[in-house]
């Protein structure tokens, strides 16, 4: 049964959001709903010395904007903050030159306009590149949708499951304002997602977080970080095995 999952593009977003996508056959960056400052979507956590630190992709104030139409300033600027704040905290871990180059790539030889074309670069090379994920990316402005918020979602969903229905994989925070039944009816299965159980890998700087940007997992486990998203449940009756 086909599986998809719908989601905002976030900035270097932690593994919890990498195990969504390998759980779906496609998975569709939905950016066309209102910027919200502050939020996954321009910032994250890395671990440093001194305890956690936010990397912020400076991009304005204005709540009046689509995630797509949001442009990020002071180009240059942040991107070498970003760049050295990731050497400086992370260049004693084990697989940190395996990641370099791509680092540099990033925030040295690229430039960027709008947030979401960095965000989802980062997250689909991460996911093929790196992770060895297979899914589907799509964008869903690609699909005639209509509706608001609920409903364009679930319109949303149907178009990339078709007639024959599915499974929808959303994170538990959508229980606040999924109508499930609407999806029951439509006859599109709700899988919520569980982001318990991660187990813990060597992590400098301290007590070990588990909600630090992805990076933390790939610089210090190299290729076995997909064990430490999905790969450990093949091993427990905890969770889908994907």
């Amino acid at each position: 049964m086909k599986k998809v999952a719908v989601l905002q593009s976030n900035y270097i977003p932690w593994k919890g959001y990498f195990d969504i996508i390998n759980d779906v056959d496609t998975f569709v960056f939905y950016d066309e709903v209102q910027y919200t400052k502050n939020d996954w979507r321009n910032r994250n956590q890395i671990k440093t010395a001194n305890g956690l630190k936010w990397l912020t992709l400076p991009c304005g104030y204005d709540l009046t904007r689509k995630i797509y139409e949001v442009e990020i300033k002071n180009e240059i600027r942040w991107a070498k903050d970003h760049y050295n704040l990731m050497c400086q905290n992370y260049r004693k871990s084990p697989f940190f030159d395996r990641y370099k180059d791509f680092l540099s790539h990033v925030y040295l030889e690229k430039t960027w306009k709008y947030l979401y074309e960095l965000n989802r670069y980062i997250i689909t090379t991460i996911s093929q590149d790196f992770l060895g994920i297979k899914t589907t990316f799509v964008d869903s402005r690609e699909f005639e949708t209509s509706g608001q918020k609920h409903e364009k979602l679930l319109n949303l969903v149907k178009a990339n499951l078709g007639e024959s229905g599915g499974i929808y994989v959303s994170g538990p925070a959508a229980k606040d304002y999924i109508a499930e039944k609407d999806y029951t009816d439509a006859g599109i299965e709700i899988v919520w997602k569980d982001y318990s159980g991660y187990p813990e890998y060597p992590q400098p700087h301290g007590d070990f977080c588990h909600s630090v940007s992805v990076f933390d997992l790939l610089f210090n486990t190299g290729e076995e970080a997909p064990h430490y998203i999905w790969g450990w449940r093949k091993n427990t009756n905890h969770g889908e095995v994907t």
